[in-house]
């Protein structure tokens, strides 16, 4: 049974090994995420080319994904590394701080003194510590610790509501998107975007530097949440970025706002990602808590495009079996997938040719019980759309495009192939395509098959056609 849910591993310390990462990837890796917050251009170009290598010998699809780090909004360093803050103690931000003690620390995030009042909440280290501030004369936080606990050099910190100033888009992530245009990525995630404006400049710089990645808006901050119409309109796919985004808007507003953004996603012909502590236990164990495979799960349930791994994989003990069990997790989860098309029709309307086509070809693959939907696909556009709603029928994206091939690694329910075709004649190419699905051992003799393609052939954008084929029938 082959999988919908597509799983997207980041790469570290713990699977930059070939031998660990074939085996990853023979587990079900379907793109590798590279964390720019961490290592150089030279490591990050290594990875990808070892990524491509060995995908290339398993004959799978695997899509490179570049996160860019964003600004960072953290504490500084300490002398000893870290200090022990207990509630009710007094303890300082301060901009002008080299080396922190126990009574103040530094800011990476020099600004932070302009954007915070009397009154406000900090949370640092992922919310584990909380800071009440009192007082703010620049350069100095004053703060009142609420709840204390172990803080160590660079954690992150985060305004309880969110308001942060800081841009997306800082001078490094600029250069980084170089880099990313330069590693052929074929995603390019954006962290902490608050507006559409965010996402159009990391277009325009992808762009400009050459790259053609699709662009993955990370939802973490609560700005975000209001604009997400908007985000949504700028970017190809978000992702659920849970970390930060908990600890701006509380923890129990999570998993309401979780399942909201799938489906805001999937109604606009969006890609979505849920990410962040998935199997986070499974960095230190070989097998996750029942907590997570629910969690897992649940995402699958909600319809997400993929769900990531992050530390599991990038520095975990057990990366090989973490993938492993989030592949069998998303299985077993997708057989319990309601199939609700005819309703999910009801309210929907196609203005255009291509996607009508598109929706034609799910509804009558639903409605006959195919075998697969073949999309004929230049860009990729039709078996986004397809891939959409749930038919419960594969569907095989058929491009000559490597570039399409890579992007469609993404998309849920979709499996990309190549299909090379020159001429234009419609009948040769039907028969190509039926042709490879037998020849790939998708489909057998005598089962029934919807192809979706454009005339005139090889115009992108063109998709006009439905054919069902009965696959050997007219030899």
């Amino acid at each position: 049974m082959q999988r919908n849910t597509k799983i997207v591993a980041t790469l570290g310390p713990a699977s930059s090994e070939r031998e660990v990462l074939a085996r990853m990837i023979a587990a079900g890796v379907d793109v590798v995420r590279l964390n720019f917050s961490h290592g150089t251009a030279e490591d990050h170009a290594a990875r990808a080319t070892l990524v491509r290598e060995v995908a290339r010998e398993f004959g799978r699809t695997v899509g490179i994904m570049v996160d860019l780090q964003g600004p960072k909004i953290r504490v500084g360093k300490f002398e000893q590394g870290k200090i022990q803050l207990g509630k009710g103690e007094r303890f300082i931000l301060d901009a002008d701080c080299t080396v922190g003690n126990q009574e103040r620390v530094g800011l990476d995030y020099r600004e932070l003194v302009r954007d915070v009042r009397a009154g406000d909440v900090l949370l640092l280290d992922d919310g584990r510590i909380v800071l009440d501030v009192v007082d703010v004369h620049p350069p100095e936080i004053v703060t009142t610790v609420r709840h204390g606990g172990v803080l160590s050099n660079n954690k992150g910190i985060n305004r309880q509501g969110g308001g942060l100033t800081a841009p997306a888009l800082t001078a490094k992530d600029i250069k980084d998107v170089k880099t990313a245009a330069h590693l052929k990525a074929d995603f390019l995630a954006v962290s902490f975007p608050k507006s559409g404006a965010d996402m159009y400049m990391a277009r325009e710089l992808m762009r400009a530097a050459g790259g053609h990645a699709l662009l993955i808006a990370k939802v973490e901050r609560a700005e975000a949440i209001g604009a997400l119409q908007e985000i949504l309109d700028a970017s190809d796919a978000i992702m659920v970025a849970r970390g930060d985004l908990a600890v701006e808007v509380g923890d129990a507003a999570v998993p309401a706002l979780q399942k909201r953004m799938i489906r805001m996603a999937r109604e606009r012909s969006k890609v979505t990602i849920t990410a962040t502590q998935m199997m986070e236990s499974m960095i230190s164990s070989p097998v996750p808590t029942r907590a997570e495979v629910s969690d897992v799960a649940n995402a699958v349930l909600d319809g997400t495009d993929a769900v990531m791994l992050s530390g599991e994989t990038a520095a975990g003990r057990y990366p090989v079996e973490t993938v492993e069990a989030m592949a069998r997790v998303c299985l077993e989860a997708e057989k319990s997938t309601e199939v609700t098309l005819d309703r999910e029709f009801l309210d929907r309307v196609f203005t255009r040719i291509d996607q009508s086509i598109a929706m034609a070809a799910l509804f009558t693959a639903y409605h006959l019980k195919v075998k697969a939907i073949a999309a004929l696909t230049q860009s990729g556009s039709t078996a986004l759309w397809v891939s959409r709603l749930n038919s419960g029928v594969p569907v095989y994206a058929l491009t000559p495009e490597i570039t399409t091939r890579y992007k469609l690694s993404l998309f849920r329910s979709v499996f990309p192939l190549m299909l090379q075709y020159q001429g234009d004649n419609r009948e040769t190419l039907v028969r190509l395509a039926e042709d490879k699905l037998l020849q790939d051992g998708y489909v057998k003799p005598g089962d029934l098959i919807v192809i979706a393609f454009g005339e005139p052939i090889g115009l992108p954008g063109g998709t006009n056609t439905m054919k069902i084929v009965r696959v050997g029938e007219q030899r």
